[in-house]
């Protein structure tokens, strides 16, 4: 899956590996995280309402450009 990614999309794919420690902060981790919590405020997201993975991947894009607009327009 990893190869299929970096072919696809021609981005940098970085795998980490779980520490043996309790809690370990992981370097930028948050930021998926972070948008994640932000995109499951939408009720359409934090269900699975959608039968086709299509369906839900654009409804995944459109909250994506409803945040970053919202962003925009309060600068």
């Amino acid at each position: 899956m990893a190869q299929d990614v970096r072919s696809s999309a021609k981005i940098e794919l970085e795998i980490t590996k779980r520490s043996e420690q309790r809690f370990v902060v992981i370097p930028r981790r948050w930021v998926v995280e972070r948008s994640i919590a932000w995109m499951n405020r939408y009720r359409r997201l934090s269900k699975d309402y959608e039968y086709r993975t299509t369906t839900s991947e654009s409804m995944v894009y459109m909250t994506g450009i409803r945040l970053m607009l919202r962003r925009m327009s309060a600068l």
